[in-house]
């Protein structure tokens, strides 16, 4: 373990902010995964309030340095395409 208390304080700090990430990258996972179930029903106005939804987890997400910018533009791009694959 730490040697020092700001070590112990920091070791701390780091693990909280870790479990913090994980659970808003998982957030954004799960959220995925209904926004393509549902478009697997076809039920473009449920996937689309969805993708609104996803969008601002991922541009938070990346705004807190969890996603690189490039990253979260190419998720948003693809759910983008993959809404656009359903009838009307």
């Amino acid at each position: 373990m730490a040697g020092s208390s700001s070590a112990a304080k920091r070791y701390k700090q780091s693990e909280k902010a870790r479990m913090r990430n994980k659970i808003a990258k998982s957030t954004v996972k799960t959220e995925i995964r209904k926004f393509q179930e549902t478009l697997k029903s076809n039920n473009r106005e449920s996937a689309e309030s969805q993708l609104k939804i996803i969008e601002k987890l991922v541009d938070t997400a990346a705004g807190k340095g969890l996603y690189h910018k490039n990253n979260a533009a190419r998720k948003k791009s693809r759910l983008h395409k993959a809404l656009h694959t359903i009838q009307e």
